[in-house]
């Protein structure tokens, strides 16, 4: 039988590192913890398949026999990405998974998403400090030469680091209700301020057996890479988990950050008041 599948999607410098950590220590799940290109492969092959013509010629006249095979065929690679593995649940990280949320349900009904989220501000706030640390290198998309106002206002563009997986995210309320509730949200804060008990309860929606982390011994797993995001979204784990230190944010960034997103802080920071 296969695992079961879980995706790591969200925010950037939301916690995915960690949360990946974190699931890892739980003797039932499978978490390599790099970023995997398993969904930019599977969004690859409906790409390539909707245009290649002897397709959709079969498509033509034996629709429901052609698209079985491609469903077939879809469900074998995801599957197979990991079926040796050996454990009850396996996770892929990547955050265009909740993107493709629908793709991924069509192929494996089963599968569930945790989603990363964080305070918007600190979340430009932690690129911007790594950004200060390796000034002398670019972004892999060129916003060195832009003062931080402007680099700010492109991340949150909407095919940017932080705009594009805002997209998706500000697509969930439009979402099924059945698909709605293969997603779990997890606030960076919370797995800083309560991370036993924000893990408990991720393993228990995950119908995986009771188990407590250890927050101030935890294993360290696969480190990944850096240098190919050009040093700027540093990945770092820790055998104990402790509070980051606030980034301080430009109060005219902060105050456009919580004007363009208001819609974020109303569903998923509701406590929060505007400093706008």
């Amino acid at each position: 039988m296969s695992p079961q599948f879980i995706g790591v999607t969200g925010l950037p410098r939301a916690g995915s590192t960690l949360l990946c950590q974190l699931l890892a220590q739980h003797p039932e799940i499978q978490c390599e913890g790099n970023s995997s290109p398993l969904c930019n492969t599977l969004l690859g092959i409906r790409r390539m398949i909707s245009d290649d013509s002897f397709f959709l010629s079969q498509l033509d006249h034996t629709f429901d026999t052609s698209y079985a095979h491609l469903t077939s065929a879809m469900q074998g690679f995801l599957r197979g990405w990991n079926q040796d593995c050996g454990k009850k649940a396996v996770v892929d990280k990547n955050r265009a998974w909740l993107h493709a949320v629908e793709l991924l349900l069509h192929i494996e009904p089963n599968a569930k998403l945790i989603v990363c989220l964080r305070e918007l501000g600190q979340i430009y706030g932690s690129i911007e400090a790594q950004h200060q640390r390796t000034i002398l290198v670019d972004f892999i998309d060129h916003l060195a030469d832009f003062d931080r106002f402007g680099r700010a206002d492109i991340l949150f563009a909407k095919d940017k680091a932080i705009g594009a997986p805002l997209i998706s995210l500000h697509a969930v309320p439009d979402l099924p209700k059945k698909v709605q509730e293969h997603l779990y949200f997890v606030r960076f804060e919370d797995m800083i301020e309560q991370p036993a008990a924000c893990m408990a309860h991720i393993y228990a929606w995950l119908g995986l057996s009771p188990f407590e982390i250890n927050p101030n011994q935890l294993a360290l797993g696969v480190q990944e890479s850096d240098s190919h995001y050009h040093m700027k979204y540093l990945h770092k784990q820790a055998q104990q988990i402790s509070k980051p230190k606030r980034h301080e944010i430009a109060p005219r960034i902060q105050a456009q950050i919580e004007t363009a997103c208001a819609w974020y802080y109303q569903l998923y920071y509701p406590s929060k008041k505007s400093s706008s």
